[in-house]
């Protein structure tokens, strides 16, 4: 009887130590995500620049040293952001491509394509931050290599399905049509976000689209 007593007792410390626990961890990720908020609206407000940590711990109301305590400065906290926003891009990115013919091929990209424009035009004022950013930052820059690659990936995939398939072009290496299709669309989204535009989202979608399917599907 008294072992079990001391093994009921056991149980109840290791039961506090782990809510003890739980509760710091949800309170640390509270904190993360009012920081994040937080640099969110002063890198609108301020820009990447001018931006600073002393400026996310007062729009937080929170101590200095606590943002160094999950960031290791305004650098990584603009990453995280960018990481959310891309999750939008990599969403339609990863919409599945298993086309049987030319036609339906068209139709998923022009879908993607009109779909990434939308994305940059609504979140056009934190992309105009992302760009300040990498053109300060190469932690930001190389980020957004990463990002790159990972759309160029995605992409060469899907190419590749169409050769295999019989509905793409096999004289073309898949990656390098990849790199062009996926810089095509980059130009266009950075021409949305700072309105220098001169056609709507749709014209250009179907420009886009139309001069890529023609030059690589059969």
């Amino acid at each position: 009887m008294e072992i079990r007593n001391r093994d009921w007792k056991s149980v109840v410390i290791v039961r506090e130590k782990h809510n003890i626990e739980d509760g710091r961890h949800l309170r640390s990720l509270k904190t993360r995500s009012k920081i994040i908020r937080a640099a969110h609206v002063v890198f609108l407000r301020d820009g990447f620049q001018k931006t600073t940590i002393k400026s996310i711990m007062e729009q937080a109301d929170i101590g200095y040293g606590t943002v160094y305590g999950h960031f290791k400065g305004k650098d990584d906290l603009l990453i995280v952001l960018m990481e959310d926003i891309m999750d939008k891009f990599f969403e339609v990115a990863s919409i599945p491509f298993f086309p049987s013919t030319r036609a339906e091929a068209k139709e998923i990209i022009l879908n993607q394509v009109l779909s990434f424009l939308k994305i940059a035009d609504t979140e056009r004022e934190i992309m105009k931050v992302f760009s300040e950013g990498m053109g300060l930052s190469p932690k930001v820059n190389e980020k957004w290599e990463e990002i790159r690659l990972k759309f160029i990936q995605s992409i060469t995939k899907d190419i590749t399905y169409s050769q295999v398939k019989g509905l793409a072009r096999t004289d073309l290496k898949a990656e390098l049509a990849a790199r062009s299709w996926f810089f095509s669309n980059e130009m266009y989204q950075w021409e949305i976000v700072f309105n220098q535009g001169m056609y709507s989202l749709d014209e250009i979608a179907w420009t886009l689209t139309t001069m890529y399917v023609d030059a690589i599907y059969l």
